[in-house]
């Protein structure tokens, strides 16, 4: 009988079981049983799942605080997802859990849902999909939650998920319209208030309103529970106020981030103390507060992974209060400190750059601005910026190295006998004094390798790096090896010869460049020095010996070095405004008796500067002088008629250009190019001239073939290597000319494209023009060639028609043929050629040839 109860109650209780499982069935143990399993098991696990795709986006994301920063942290992109892909298993996993809870626990009974977790698995599907970066099958997911279940109490949340999805489908006004329906129809919780809030600002960010997005800042900071998302909603307002220019109320948004402080990532505190001190005012401000608050956020144990950010503020700070020699301390010191914010590093080189620049040290700011171009992205404005300023600086390195070369040499010049011998004995005494150093350093590194001893002295001195490395004179291990730095010897000998060479050079960036030595007479005393014999070096009857005596040397080094200046004065004008810069080069060049063709261009230049700089009186006299001394140039009449300027009149050099292109390609090659020559005389100095070089070399090469162009660009790339034009040429004598240099005939079996050759010669009577019409309407009643004619200057005493578009030399001929036979019985001789072997025939212009080979 007891058996026979415990068999009842086991069939019970398997019968309950199996009917609770049901998910057809609206009963109270369904339910249950069924909203237990989603909560505490599925969706549990699916939730997991979230949030560590969630802290993985988190830990991936870098923020910028050198912009704007998003309001959401998380970085979308644009790859493309095939379906059923994803790029993070755990919003992958996350989405299988919440389909698997719809898929086994929902209870869809008759169009009503009765387990009350569905809705939270929707919610949990819409958001995996979200962070994967598939938002529109997210917005499928949070419409059906809107759509099945009006009544859940995750209705708000769900509407705040949608429009924070329509925003990243780029939907922003749409996503405002929404949300701020919702907050004025429905009481959201604190922190659905915060969310529904921040999304809407940065809706209103993404549409420029960020007026608005501020109001809707304030409300998010306040009331999220989260301190995070607290510190980054009131820096993102300091933010905005910066760029309102309300630096009051930017410190403020800045100081409730910096109150959180160990509640927050360091990250948002330490910008919060940066971005702050980026609104100090210098001249209302306390100067000595302010520096103690930068050297106690330099001295923070704490700060040491931001201190390249510290420096940086610190470099500012000295560098707006004129101390340049500690900002570029500090510039340095930001550089050396290990970061990969790639930004800042751009930012210190740039500004290291223009400090170089506004010394006029522009070797060395050329050098920090290449350096800045790797840290930035390609092809960005920035990036163009700093390009462009850059390309424009290796005209001044050039113009500015000649100068001052020939500057030098020209105040040699100058001097008397007795003044030149006591300039060189000056350098000379400096030469010996280095060489006592040197030979000093080399007794005491080989008294140290000797003894095995570094001290702490040499590793700190970058002068004694070659004693550091002797004094280690054995390899590890003791073994015996060939590597130089094991021999103190060598290493003295190496370091000797890097003193003659490069002389004492400071360890710093840039070491090469010669504006870390002291003026450019030393260099090119140097320079000698290296190839001197040790009698010579200290003789200064040898550097007096080198300066040049020949008046049409010296008047070539004067001619030269005037042109410079005229080219620095042009480009300080034109490509940097350096107003003052540019007034004090063309001023220089007219005291040192320049050439007829440099005055008047620079008179005219001048006049403009004096105009920019507000120096009327100035303006007027210079204006007076060329109208009165020059009342024939088309300076004068651009000044007595200014509107002709801005209309580009015909006399301008770039209305002359256009013109002359024009004759080119009409094929008047011979009168471009004697027009070329009149215009490079008449424009000489001004950055057109390098554009009738180039055309002239085309003309020549057109009549003349291809050595009269490869002379011509070789001519451009030698004279005019700063312009566009010289760099232009500099690439086609390298990449172009050994490939037009091919004078060999190919097999015409194996072209594609033939033409027919009729040959006049220009100094007969014959009537081109009458032939080449004929010609023309013959071509166009054949059709089932594409056939065309034109007219083509083979050279100075050639014409050819040619008739293009033949498929075979066959073809060709016999097209010819058929031409003689037809009504307007075309009977002149023809060559047929192929189209290869008719560019060799036009470039080399050795037609004699090709039929000598036929």
């Amino acid at each position: 009988m007891h058996s026979f109860y415990k068999s009842i109650l086991f069939l019970v209780l398997t019968a309950l079981i199996v009917t609770s499982c049901s998910r057809k069935k609206d009963t109270f143990i369904n339910r249950n049983f069924h909203a237990m399993g989603t909560k505490y098991n599925i969706l549990y696990n699916g939730n997991i799942a979230l949030e560590n795709g969630r802290a993985a986006v988190d830990d991936a994301f870098t923020d910028n605080f050198w912009e704007l920063l998003s309001v959401e942290r998380m970085e979308t992109t644009d790859d493309f997802m095939l379906p059923g892909q994803s790029k993070n298993s755990d919003f992958e996993r996350a989405e299988e859990k919440a389909i698997k809870a719809v898929q086994t626990h929902g209870m869809n009974i008759k169009g009503r849902e009765y387990n009350p977790q569905i809705d939270e698995a929707y919610l949990l599907l819409g958001k995996a999909r979200y962070f994967d970066q598939r938002f529109i099958p997210a917005v499928e997911a949070f419409n059906y939650i809107l759509y099945k279940y009006a009544a859940s109490d995750k209705i708000n949340e769900a509407k705040i998920w949608r429009e924070k999805t329509n925003m990243r489908l780029e939907n922003n006004e749409l996503a405002i319209k929404n949300l701020k329906r919702l907050m004025r129809q429905e009481k959201l919780s604190d922190q659905d208030l915060a969310d529904a809030t921040a999304t809407l600002a940065e809706a209103y960010i993404n549409i420029e309103a960020k007026d608005s997005a501020l109001t809707q800042l304030a409300i998010a900071a306040a009331h999220t529970k989260k301190n995070n998302e607290k510190a980054r909603y009131n820096y993102i307002r300091g933010q905005l106020y910066n760029e309102f220019g309300y630096k009051d109320s930017a410190n403020i948004a800045f100081d409730k981030v910096i109150n959180l402080h160990r509640k927050v990532p360091r990250a948002y505190y330490i910008n919060a103390h940066l971005a702050k001190a980026a609104n100090f005012m210098l001249d209302t401000g306390d100067v000595l507060a302010f520096h103690e608050y930068l050297t106690d956020l330099e001295e923070d144990r704490e700060n040491r992974p931001f201190l390249d950010k510290i420096y940086y503020r610190i470099a500012e700070f000295h560098k707006e209060a004129d101390r340049d020699s500690l900002a570029v301390v500090y510039y340095n010191k930001s550089l050396r400190s290990s970061s990969g914010d790639r930004h800042l590093r751009a930012l210190d080189y740039v500004t290291l750059g223009d400090m170089s620049f506004d010394k006029s040290e522009y070797r060395t700011a050329g050098a920090y601005y290449d350096s800045t171009l790797t840290n930035m992205v390609v092809d960005s404005k920035p990036f163009r910026t700093i390009k462009r300023k850059r390309e424009n600086l290796d005209d001044v390195i050039y113009y500015e190295g000649v100068a001052q070369v020939n500057d030098s040499i020209l105040n040699l010049v100058s001097l008397s006998d007795a003044d030149r011998i006591a300039v060189f004995e000056t350098y000379i005494d400096k030469l010996k004094a280095e060489a006592q150093e040197l030979k000093e350093q080399e007794e005491i590194a080989l008294r140290k390798a000797n003894s095995g001893i570094v001290s702490a002295d040499n590793i700190g001195d970058n002068r004694n790096l070659g004693n550091i490395a002797s004094s280690g004179s054995k390899p590890p291990g003791g073994a015996k090896s060939t590597f130089y730095f094991y021999n103190s010897n060598t290493v003295a000998y190496g370091k000797n010869e890097f003193l003659k060479i490069w002389g004492d050079r400071s360890l710093q960036d840039n070491w090469r460049l010669s504006s870390t030595r002291s003026n450019e007479l030393t260099v090119q005393s140097n320079n000698l020095a290296i190839d001197a014999s040790e009698e010579e070096r200290y003789d200064p009857e040898f550097y007096v010996s080198k300066i040049p005596s020949d008046q049409k040397v010296i008047d070539s080094i004067n001619k030269d070095r005037n042109y410079a200046y005229y080219q620095l004065g042009v480009i300080y004008k034109e490509k940097f405004q350096e107003y003052e810069l540019s007034k004090e080069k063309l001023t220089t060049l007219m005291q040192n008796n320049p050439e007829e063709r440099l005055v008047l261009p620079s008179k005219y230049n001048l006049y403009k500067l004096y105009g920019r700089l507000d120096e009327t009186n100035a303006a007027e006299q210079m204006k007076q002088d060329i109208i009165t001394n020059n009342p024939e140039s088309r300076y004068a009449a651009i000044l007595l008629n200014p509107k002709s300027e801005m209309s580009k009149d015909e006399n301008s050099p770039e209305s002359i250009y256009e013109r002359t292109y024009a004759s080119y390609e009409a094929q008047n090659f011979q009168e471009v190019i004697d027009q070329s020559d009149k215009y490079i005389l008449e424009f000489e100095g001004e950055a057109i001239v390098p554009k009738f070089e180039i055309l002239k070399a085309s003309a020549k090469g057109r009549l003349y073939g291809f050595e009269a162009y490869k002379e011509g660009v070789n001519y451009i790339a030698l004279n005019f290597p700063n312009s566009e034009e010289g760099k232009r040429a500099q690439e086609i004598m390298k990449n172009v000319i050994p490939a037009l240099s091919d004078r060999e005939f190919k097999t015409d079996s194996i072209g594609s494209k033939f033409n027919v050759l009729y040959k006049f010669e220009n100094t007969s009577n014959e009537d081109l023009d009458a032939f080449l019409k004929t010609l023309n309407d013959e071509v166009t009643q054949i059709r089932y060639f594409d056939l065309s004619v034109s007219k083509d200057v083979y050279d100075i005493n050639t014409t050819f028609i040619v008739v293009h578009g033949l498929k075979s030399i066959y073809g060709a001929s016999g097209f010819a043929d058929l031409l003689r036979e037809r009504k307007a019985n075309i009977t002149r001789p023809y060559i047929a050629i192929s189209s290869p072997n008719y560019e060799i025939v036009q470039r080399h212009k050795n037609l004699k040839d090709y039929l000598e080979n036929q």
